[in-house]
C-alpha cells in the first residue's frame, strides 16, 4: 500500500534585518528644530532612528539583511524563484530593488518585482508570497521589505523629521510538508485618504488638488492616527473571526511601529496586551515598510519569537492602504 502524498503549504521560515551605523537622537533633532527629548518621546516612543549614509541606498540595506538571515539561519538564496522587495524609496525608478539584489547574489533562475504598499509593504508581499506557493506557481520566495525614508524627509519639518528612520528586513517564504501556516489575510484601501500622506513624483497634485512638499514626505498626523487607531481594530476582529482565532491564541501581534500613541491606541481597542506587541520604533523610528521584519526580527533573536508562534501582523500607511496577516512562524 502506497505512503500518502504529503500535503505542502507556504511557511515563512526565516528572518533577517539590517540597519544603518549613524544613529540620529533626539538631541540630535534639537539641534535641527524646535523640539526636545521630553516631548519626542511623550508623542512617539522614539529615542533614536538610523539614517544611511550618502552613498547608502535601499538596496545596500535591503542586501545586508538578506546577508544577515543567510548568516542566521543557514539559507540558500540561490534557488529562489522570485524576489518581492516592497518599499517606496528604490535607489533608481529602474531597475528594481529586487533586480539589484538577483544581481548581487547572481540567483540564476528567478523572477523580481518591486511592489509599493509603503508601510503595510512587507504583510503585502508576504501575502503575495503565500499566494503564489499555494498556487503551485513558485516554490521558494524572498521576500525584502527596505526604505531609506531620511532620503525623502525634511529636516526642517518637525512634525515629520522626528519620526523616520532607515531599515530594511528579509525573509524566506517556502513549500513545506507542513500544516498550514498562513491562516488568513485581511486587506483594505480608501484611496480618498491618499491627500493625508504622500510625496510628489512626477506629479504634483492629486485629483487636482495641489500638494505641498517637493518630493519630500508630507504627513497629515492627525489623519493618519484617525485611520489607524478604526481600522487596525476592525481588521482585526474580522481577520481572527474569520480564521476561528481567539486574541488568546495570538503569542505575538507585530503592527507597524508607526508612533507608540497609535500602538497603545490599537492594544487598548483590540485587547491585544502591550506585554504580547513587538514594536521596532524605539531606537529605529519609524521605517515604514521595514518596520514589521525589524520588530520580528529583534524577537526571534531576543528569544521572544520561537517557531510555531502564532504571529499577528499589521501593516498601515499610505495609500490609505492596511493588510492583517495570521502565520505561524517557523
Amino acid at each position: 500500500m502506497s505512503s500518502p502524498i504529503p500535503s505542502y503549504h507556504p511557511h515563512l521560515t526565516a528572518i533577517g534585518s539590517y540597519v544603518p551605523e549613524r544613529k540620529l537622537t533626539n538631541a540630535d533633532l534639537e539641534q535641527l528644530v524646535d523640539t526636545n527629548d521630553e516631548w519626542i518621546v511623550q508623542r512617539t516612543g522614539m529615542h533614536e532612528r538610523r539614517i544611511a549614509r550618502e552613498d547608502e541606498f535601499t538596496s545596500h540595506l535591503a542586501i545586508s539583511a538578506v546577508q544577515n538571515m543567510i548568516d542566521t539561519f543557514q539559507v540558500d538564496v540561490s534557488d529562489v524563484d522570485m524576489i518581492l522587495v516592497a518599499t517606496h524609496t528604490p535607489d533608481l525608478p529602474f531597475p528594481s530593488v529586487a533586480c539589484q539584489i538577483q544581481a548581487h547574489y547572481n540567483i540564476q533562475q528567478t523572477g523580481a518585482l518591486d511592489l509599493n504598499a509603503t508601510c503595510a509593504g512587507f504583510p503585502y508581499a508576504l501575502h503575495l508570497a503565500n499566494s503564489l506557493i499555494a498556487s503551485n506557481l513558485h516554490r521558494k520566495v524572498l521576500v525584502v521589505a527596505a526604505d531609506t525614508m531620511s532620503k525623502i524627509t525634511d529636516y526642517t519639518d518637525r512634525s515629520t523629521c522626528i519620526l523616520f528612520g532607515d531599515g530594511a528586513g528579509a525573509a524566506i517564504v517556502e513549500s513545506k510538508p507542513e500544516s498550514q501556516a498562513f491562516l488568513g489575510a485581511r486587506l483594505g484601501t480608501d484611496g480618498h485618504g491618499g491627500i493625508h500622506v504622500y510625496r510628489t513624483g512626477l506629479s504634483d497634485s492629486i485629483d487636482g488638488r495641489k500638494l505641498d512638499g517637493n518630493g519630500s514626505i508630507v504627513q497629515n498626523g492627525r489623519e493618519v492616527y484617525r485611520f489607524a487607531v478604526t481600522q487596525v481594530p476592525l481588521g482585526v476582529k474580522e481577520l481572527t473571526e474569520t480564521a476561528g482565532v481567539s486574541i488568546a491564541d495570538i503569542d505575538w501581534f507585530i503592527p507597524h511601529s508607526a508612533n507608540m500613541r497609535i500602538i497603545e491606541s490599537i492594544n487598548e481597542r483590540t485587547g491585544i496586551p502591550r506585554e504580547k506587541t513587538l514594536t521596532s520604533l524605539e531606537y529605529y523610528g519609524n521605517t515604514s515598510a521595514a518596520s514589521i521584519p525589524l520588530a520580528l526580527d529583534l524577537g526571534v533573536k531576543s528569544g521572544k519569537v520561537k517557531p510555531g508562534d502564532l504571529l499577528l501582523l499589521y501593516g498601515f500607511g499610505g495609500g490609505l492602504t492596511h493588510c492583517g496577516l495570521l502565520v505561524r512562524f517557523g
